[in-house]
């Protein structure tokens, strides 16, 4: 069995400390004592010495040729993501606060604007990490352990949050611990709860084209008649320019989605048709869907009133989504007996597990169940 040692990020004393976590050997260990500084952590059941550059750089030169280190915990800066999004962190610094309100760190903000993260993230990270930072708000954060996190996340708990926002609570906390301060991993040993697993509400078809019949105009269709006719997500949507139509190949290009990735799905006919008229009422400049200001994004706030009034005009009492369209298209195709596999292309998904919770909600899955009354 091949030697290693894991480099973990620890802060003990308000120091930042390098942990060793290791399996002894007779080598190992007689190596890691020649280190400087060496000390034992019960709280994290790890040696460790004072974080310092000359200390990382003997590590390496001590245990070469005898011990692997493995530093993928250590180094962990994740590449800037290629986001063609506009970013709208300023909105947060221009913020008028409550009297004792404790905002966000300007070194969080700026971290969130170097990695691109997107403004929907951004605005999720800053809420719930704002909300994290008050609940402690005389308190140091750089004093704060597992222990007042662990309380915090009670907190939440008992206030009956979902466990989606619980786990994005952890994951605004850790970016400052982690991203922000550079220390991957401080708070390696945070529970997170039990992802939630629920089936996609999903409308008929009849539904589906009776709010696509109501909407109030040719573009507002084309926006309903993309989100379903072709799967999108409502930022894929916001994002698309006029040269991502592709109406020779009847194609749409999605760059740069979801995990950064670029992908290909399909463009419907009826669609097509619209989309011409549409672009001939009103010229887009370079976005495929704009608001008032020419060249500009349309809103995510202005698609979500589309989809409502079109609902209510429609007599459809349940809430309806732009990601129940999207919910709608995967598993209608399902249901005319469209692969899986092709089913996870156009949608983007990386894997076919995430595309098989359409199988759950397909009615032809049904069918062959034989009627028990019967």
């Amino acid at each position: 069995m091949e030697r290693s040692i894991t480099l973990k990020h620890l802060l003990i004393d308000n120091k930042k400390c390098i942990g060793l976590q290791y399996h002894a050997d007779r080598i190992t260990q007689a190596l890691v004592n020649e280190l400087p500084g060496l000390q034992w952590s019960n709280q994290f059941n790890m040696h460790y010495i004072p974080n310092n550059e000359s200390n990382l750089t003997l590590i390496f030169k001590k245990l070469k040729g005898f011990v692997w280190v493995n530093g993928n915990y250590f180094f962990r800066d994740k590449p800037m993501k290629d986001n063609f999004e506009t970013m709208d962190v300023n909105w947060f610094r221009k913020r008028k606060h409550k009297e004792g309100f404790r905002p966000c760190p300007e070194a969080y903000l700026k971290k969130l604007e170097l990695k691109k993260y997107a403004n929907s993230t951004v605005k999720n990270y800053v809420k719930c990490f704002e909300s994290f930072i008050n609940h402690y708000n005389n308190e140091d954060l750089l004093t704060l352990n597992e222990i007042d996190i662990r309380d915090y996340l009670q907190k939440l708990v008992q206030e009956k949050r979902s466990n989606s926002y619980i786990n994005q609570a952890i994951n605004a906390i850790k970016f400052y611990y982690e991203v922000v301060l550079g220390m991957p991993n401080r708070f390696y040993t945070i529970e997170r709860p039990r992802k939630e697993h629920k089936l996609p509400k999903v409308l008929s078809k009849e539904q589906v084209f009776a709010i696509i019949k109501n909407t109030n105009n040719i573009k507002h269709k084309c926006i309903v008649s993309l989100l379903y006719a072709s799967g999108l997500r409502r930022s894929e949507l916001l994002n698309l320019e006029l040269g991502d139509i592709d109406s020779k190949r009847m194609l749409i290009k999605i760059r740069q989605a979801k995990n950064n990735k670029d992908r290909l799905t399909v463009l419907s006919k009826s669609t097509l048709i619209d989309l011409r008229t549409y672009y001939k009422a009103y010229l887009p400049k370079k976005f495929l869907f704009e608001g008032p200001i020419p060249g500009k994004k349309y809103s995510p706030s202005s698609v979500l009133k589309i989809i409502y009034q079109a609902r209510e005009k429609a007599g459809i009492k349940e809430k309806v989504s732009p990601h129940m369209l999207r919910h709608s298209f995967a598993t209608h195709l399902l249901e005319n007996g469209t692969d899986l596999r092709h089913i996870q292309m156009l949608l983007g998904h990386n894997s076919t597990k995430t595309t098989e919770i359409y199988t759950h909600v397909a009615t032809n899955t049904f069918m062959n169940v034989k009627d028990l009354l019967s």
